[in-house]
């Protein structure tokens, strides 16, 4: 099982996609939920990223909007940098 570390800029992101997407919290937490359990689940769609967020990787909440996330395996942790549609957190 993973750990998400929850950072306080993430945070702020989160509170900001949460007032301004109600409608999708029940199946943000269940994403989270899945991502500590499995992160290679493929309801997730994680895939590493390319050019200068080469280091990051994405999972999907749905079609539109995606999470980008730092991703330590070797520490069994998950760090959220960004949350929104795909064009906001690239």
């Amino acid at each position: 099982m993973y750990k998400i570390i929850f950072t306080e800029s993430y945070v702020k992101r989160a509170k900001k996609f949460a007032k301004k997407h109600p409608d999708l919290l029940n199946q943000y937490k269940k994403t989270l939920q899945l991502l500590e359990l499995n992160p290679i689940h493929p309801s997730l769609r994680l895939h590493k990223l390319e050019g200068k967020f080469s280091e990051y990787y994405r999972i999907s909440i749905n079609m539109t909007y995606r999470i980008t996330i730092d991703f330590i395996i070797t520490e069994k942790e998950i760090i959220p940098i960004n949350i929104g549609k795909h064009d906001e957190v690239y």
